[in-house]
């Protein structure tokens, strides 16, 4: 098994009748996937997601891949495939669009519907070609053939490209659920097809090759379902991802019979499901969907509010009830489903949140007490299952922690793929397919781009370690006027502080050494601002850390007269 080094340099210029694989996003985390294939100077994406942010991230909306190396290249771009609607492979396209509008977006009729809506939003008006499986389509020098696969959002693709240099499968999220609700299977047979042709190289989903065995049915979930529903005696608030029809399905199933009404709360919410219903993979009955507005008219066991907030986003909805930031106002008695999986990285968010709600009085319903989620990847059974039908040369596991990469690459191993032919990459390392044989060649630049507000790229990793100073170790401000000409202190030191956890009459203490340390600069002939602020901060960082044990942000500010 092949993988990166921290020595890796720029890739070599890409050999004629070879096939290029350059992952912006994806590889070593969850979310934000991108893929990057050039053949013969043109380039192919698969998907443009979104990284959500952790609590190490202050401030920080989304985490967007690296455009970096596209900057230049854009008039090279065939089109844009997306694999499925969810926001960690969509959320990243306005973005892209921005920088060329015209690239073709190509999807499945859900897919392409919901990104249109987003679009709209930032008033993007974009190309698109809709395709289903089975259908197969030219884009420059790359013919892609488009597969069904189960997943957890109907009309997921998956996507075959066949260049020159060989062809590639790209899976995008699936599983293999023998019982889907809408009856759609991951269509073995056309793997099976491509196998017979020759798989040069799988790129397969790794989020669940960790997980033993194979992944539940989401049919599986009614039951549970129907039971919480039965046992509730007030309100239902049910929180999932906003593009998760299946999940949604269930609820409006479970809440129509038992006789309540049902509310979508949350712009995006409203606007997906509105989506899927009018395109008719939600199935809703009438009379049952009703505006929030209407509530206060119902009795409280008749009610549903479908929202987000399910991982824990302090701006979401549920996020906000739980701390009495919101509208609805959870009570004793209600009941809060969390229907959706726990994303890595969010399980303190999540776990406040469900606090939140326990101490409100909410019975609270979440995977680690119910049978409310089933996965929408496929587990370590079902790839090795996969693997057998389609036997690539060469794999290059995608979709996932490190953790989850190793443990796929080492599931393609156990099926006979030669252990030199499975690639293990991460964002940013670019890999060749030259003569049926996939190497990495080099690393392009894919660092995390932050959307803070309306702001994109311009917050840095330096103003997040700021950020998160000031969260935990407050700020200290210093203010001193100094003569211009001799150095000498004209007025303060004065000295302000917020959230450091020291009373500012204690900083009295630390007044005269900086006046002390002001003094003996001007003696020496040092009058600069900065380098005046700089002996401010090292005097009172050092009396902060040696009595208190703490690093606030200390802000110097010379004022020269």
């Amino acid at each position: 098994m092949s993988h990166p080094h921290p020595e890796l340099g720029a890739p070599p210029r890409l050999p004629a009748g070879a096939l290029r694989v350059t992952p912006l996003g994806g590889l070593g985390e969850i979310g934000r996937n991108m893929t990057v294939f050039e053949y013969d100077g043109r380039l192919l994406i698969v998907d443009c997601g979104v990284l959500f942010p952790e609590e190490e991230q202050p401030g920080v909306d989304l985490i967007l891949p690296d455009f970096t190396t596209l900057r230049d290249r854009l008039d090279d771009i065939e089109a844009i495939v997306l694999t499925h609607g969810h926001e960690d492979h969509i959320g990243g396209v306005p973005y892209l669009l921005r920088l060329k509008p015209d690239i073709p977006l190509i999807g499945s009729k859900l897919t392409l519907a919901l990104i249109e809506a987003k679009l709209q939003e930032h008033r993007i008006r974009p190309y698109t070609l809709e395709v289903a499986e089975g259908d197969r389509e030219q884009m420059g020098s790359f013919d892609c053939e488009f597969i069904a696969v189960n997943h957890s959002i109907p009309d997921a693709l998956a996507v075959a490209i066949r260049t020159p240099a060989g062809l590639v499968v790209h899976t995008g999220d699936f599983k293999m659920d023998q019982l889907p609700l809408d009856s759609r299977l991951t269509d073995l047979h056309a793997f099976a097809r491509l196998s017979e042709e020759g798989i040069d190289l799988l790129l397969s989903d790794s989020t669940n090759a960790e997980v033993p065995g194979f992944t539940a049915h989401e049919r599986d979930i009614s039951n549970v379902m129907r039971s919480v529903f039965a046992g509730a005696q007030r309100r239902i608030i049910v929180a999932s991802f906003a593009s998760h029809v299946h999940r949604i399905q269930q609820v409006l199933d479970a809440a129509y019979e038992y006789g309540r009404k049902v509310a979508f709360v949350g712009r995006s919410m409203v606007r997906n499901m509105g989506i899927a219903r009018d395109l008719g993979y939600l199935r809703v009955p009438p009379g049952l969907v009703v505006d929030v507005k209407t509530l206060d008219d119902l009795p409280e066991h008749e009610v549903v509010l479908i929202c987000t907030g399910s991982q824990g986003e302090p701006m979401a909805a549920l996020s906000r009830m739980a701390n009495r930031d919101h509208q609805i106002r959870i009570v004793q008695g209600d009941t809060v489903i969390l229907a959706s999986s726990l994303i890595p990285g969010n399980e303190n968010a999540v776990y406040r949140v469900i606090n939140g709600l326990t101490r409100w009085g909410a019975n609270v319903v979440h995977k680690g007490n119910a049978k409310v989620h089933v996965s929408g990847h496929a587990s370590a059974g079902e790839l090795l299952y996969f693997y057998n039908i389609c036997k690539p040369r060469n794999l290059m596991p995608v979709h996932g922690e490190w953790r989850h990469l190793r443990a796929n690459a080492e599931l393609g191993a156990l099926t006979g793929v030669p252990k030199d032919r499975i690639v293990i990459a991460e964002d940013g390392v670019v890999v060749d397919l030259i003569d049926g044989r996939a190497r990495i060649t080099g690393k392009v630049q894919a660092g995390y781009v932050y959307v803070d507000g309306l702001s994109v790229g311009d917050v840095t990793e330096v103003h997040l370690k700021d950020r998160r100073i000031l969260g935990e170790e407050g700020i200290v401000s210093v203010f001193v006027v100094v003569d211009s000409t001799t150095g000498k202190i004209v007025g303060g030191p004065h000295v302000q502080a917020r959230g450091s956890g020291i009373d500012d009459g204690a900083f009295d203490e630390v007044l005269p050494k900086i006046e002390e340390a002001l003094n003996r600069s001007a003696q020496d002939g040092v009058v600069e601002p900065h380098q005046l602020q700089q002996l401010i901060r090292r005097t009172i960082g050092k009396w902060v850390s040696d009595g208190y044990r703490r690093r606030p942000m200390i802000l110097p500010v010379v004022v020269e007269v």
